[in-house]
């Protein structure tokens, strides 16, 4: 009879730490929560760099001879044509150099013709033939000096494009090497736009096109309706900056553009197989990402996270997750570390398909 109600009282014992084990373990699981996975897909990054607008043809106009300005024949910011003339420096004095030498020039001649004749009879020495050759061949070089400073008085348009501010006006003496204003061709433009190390490896290793296709953001915002493409990478980085130079180049029929403006270059990259999650499943710490990933037993463990790229709504990975992990996808901010939870899972793509990302 002792021995049947011991065993009677062992069977309760049981039933009874048995209950509690479950009770414990029914409340070791605290709430209910929607997972996810990362997604691999392939998407595209969009990104805008700072710009300096410049003519593919800017130089400055300067004279080359000194004297008074004479005539100015444009105006500030009119269209010239290459060869046009712009400005006349009085050329009078130049006029009677080249008289001048022209005459030197005949004396000259004479002088060497009668020497030949001489020398042809032996009556001079063949070195003062030489002599007067080489006094003709200075006077012809000092002709074309002087005929070439004339040809200066007459300020010429290198090539078709849109004259500057004038910085003198007529009558006033201009120096040799005086600057009188700035000539832009802006038929097209280029824009210049610096790209750090690791975008420059992206776009070398990711891009389609040999010729990348840019788009440029006006200073109001606007985009200019003109493709640019991607034509020149500068040779070297800047070792302060670690940044390295793109050139595009913009049509620019319009005129639209001006030598000096600034915009923004926006450059779209493929990514392939990127590994992408919602914004929505991490959060933010001393300045580090965080999401909270559900291991094997239902735990949650916290797990920091490098970003490599920030899209619309979602983050592309780096490094910290693989795409079998799961995560959290909602109640971060009541999880808590070790929790142990009930989860719900819901595929990657159906979460960013609700997020209204893909199709």
């Amino acid at each position: 009879m002792y021995k049947k109600v011991l065993s009677i009282s062992l069977i309760a014992i049981a039933s009874l730490v048995a209950c509690k084990a479950k009770k414990e373990e029914e409340k070791e699981v605290t709430g209910k929560y929607t997972v996810t996975s990362p997604m691999v897909m392939d998407t595209t990054v969009t990104k805008e760099y700072i710009a300096q607008i410049q003519s593919i043809q800017n130089i400055e106009i300067r004279a080359q001879v000194k004297g008074y300005l004479e005539e100015i024949n444009v105006d500030e910011g009119k269209y010239v044509s290459a060869g046009q003339v712009l400005f006349n420096i009085m050329p009078k004095a130049y006029e009677a150099e080249v008289l001048k030498q022209k005459a030197e020039v005949k004396n000259a001649e004479i002088e060497l013709t009668n020497t030949k004749n001489l020398a042809d009879k032996n009556i001079v020495a063949k070195a003062e033939l030489a002599m007067a050759q080489a006094k003709l061949d200075k006077e012809k070089a000092e002709l074309s000096k002087a005929e070439l400073e004339l040809s200066f008085t007459k300020i010429k348009a290198p090539f078709a494009g849109v004259i500057d501010r004038i910085k003198f006006k007529k009558g006033s003496l201009i120096d040799e090497g005086g600057l009188l204003t700035t000539l832009s061709n802006n038929k097209d433009v280029y824009a210049y736009f610096n790209v750090s190390e690791i975008e420059y490896l992206d776009f070398k290793t990711k891009k389609v096109d040999d010729k990348q296709k840019v788009t440029l953001i006006l200073a109001n915002g606007d985009e200019h309706k003109y493709k640019g493409e991607i034509e020149t990478i500068e040779a070297e980085f800047d070792n302060e900056t670690g940044n390295i130079a793109f050139r595009a180049k913009f049509p620019n029929p319009d005129a639209l553009l001006k030598h000096g403006e600034t915009g923004k270059v926006r450059l779209t990259l493929p990514l392939k197989n990127a590994l992408v999650i919602p914004q929505k499943c991490t959060y933010e710490l001393q300045d580090k990402i965080y999401v909270y990933v559900v291991d094997k037993d239902n735990k949650i463990k916290s797990r920091n996270i490098v970003i490599k790229q920030k899209l619309s709504n979602l983050y592309v990975i780096n490094s910290g997750l693989e795409s079998t992990d799961k995560i959290l996808l909602d109640g971060l901010q009541s999880a808590k570390e070790d929790e142990k939870i009930e989860a719900e899972f819901v595929p990657a793509k159906e979460v960013i398909a609700n997020l209204q990302l893909i199709k």
